[in-house]
């Protein structure tokens, strides 16, 4: 007790953080894709759910190795939880996260005031009164890119 946690054991604790995240990455993103497939239908007719989740994953092409995590008759974030074709909404805000906080670590201070103001002024206190991408890009200075996500999950 009262040991300092060896480096060794710290470095082997980070890199288990990005285990299996390529795969749960992908997982995430084919039930996206099946949520927007369901909510841009655009002709009425019957349809066979599992052809149609099948078609689905086949358009994008999901590998045999990774199952869908959700079937459309168990998906309630997209039929009953009100994320109708929205359910993509957690990764794109894991996305502005990770690209904002990139920001701080690019100015080599992530408690950098100015940004910090950038922040309040332009996210937390305008939000829903603009149009959310111009707010983003008035903080910012662009457009949020996806490298800082692909970094944090260990896929860069």
């Amino acid at each position: 007790m009262g040991e300092v946690i060896p480096d060794e054991l710290i470095a082997k604790l980070k890199k288990a953080e990005l285990f299996n995240q390529g795969f749960a990455t992908v997982e995430y993103l084919a039930a996206s894709f099946l949520d927007m497939d369901w909510h841009t239908i655009t002709d009425e007719k019957n349809f066979i759910v599992t052809d149609f989740e099948n078609a689905s994953m086949k358009r994008i092409g999901l590998i045999d190795e990774i199952i869908p995590r959700y079937r459309t008759t168990y998906f309630n974030h997209i039929f009953g939880g009100g994320y109708s074709a929205g359910y993509y909404s957690y990764i794109w805000a894991e996305l502005l996260d990770a690209d904002a906080f990139a920001y701080f670590e690019q100015s080599g201070n992530i408690l950098n005031k100015e940004i910090a103001k950038k922040y309040r002024d332009f996210i937390i206190s305008k939000g829903g009164t603009e149009n959310s991408m111009e707010l983003y890009k008035k903080f910012r200075g662009k457009e949020p890119g996806i490298e800082a996500l692909l970094k944090k999950r260990g896929l860069n």
